[in-house]
């Protein structure tokens, strides 16, 4: 066998096994206690495409003074992001206490987003049906 045919096909290898591959990598995003309700929509919409994309998501709640006398303000708002992103997203690691942050990580969830997708996709059948009907129903 020749030496240069050799390498050659294992540089192809090589190159398709990279192929096949995808790189996971965890996005973070950091919320404060006393986080606004527009602020936590935006920022949670933006964790949800992270999941969606299939990327990690490391969620931290950033402490300040005496904000560490209340940890459960935080545990809130990490259950409710959690509870928000739960058709894309699971919880992978449960929120815990890290000096003065706390944090909670969340891993995409395929089954859960093909649950959700379809769920939709059945709403939308109904609404369309709901609507013909009507349509019909004023026309007679």
């Amino acid at each position: 066998m020749d030496y240069g045919k050799y390498k050659y096909e294992a540089a192809q290898r090589a190159k398709e096994s990279r192929k096949k591959s995808s790189n996971i990598s965890v996005k973070e995003m950091k919320y404060r206690p006393k986080i606004g309700p527009g602020d936590f929509d935006t920022k949670t919409r933006k964790v949800e495409q992270f999941l969606g994309d299939g990327h990690k998501v490391k969620v931290t709640i950033m402490f300040r003074g005496r904000e560490m006398q209340h940890p459960d303000l935080g545990r809130k708002i990490l259950n409710r992001v959690a509870e928000d992103v739960e058709h894309v997203g699971k919880v992978e690691f449960h929120p815990r206490q890290d000096g003065r942050n706390m944090v909670m990580v969340l891993a995409p969830d395929k089954q859960a987003k093909a649950r959700h997708e379809k769920a939709l996709q059945k709403a939308e059948a109904e609404a369309a049906a709901a609507q013909e009907a009507l349509s019909e129903e004023t026309e007679s």
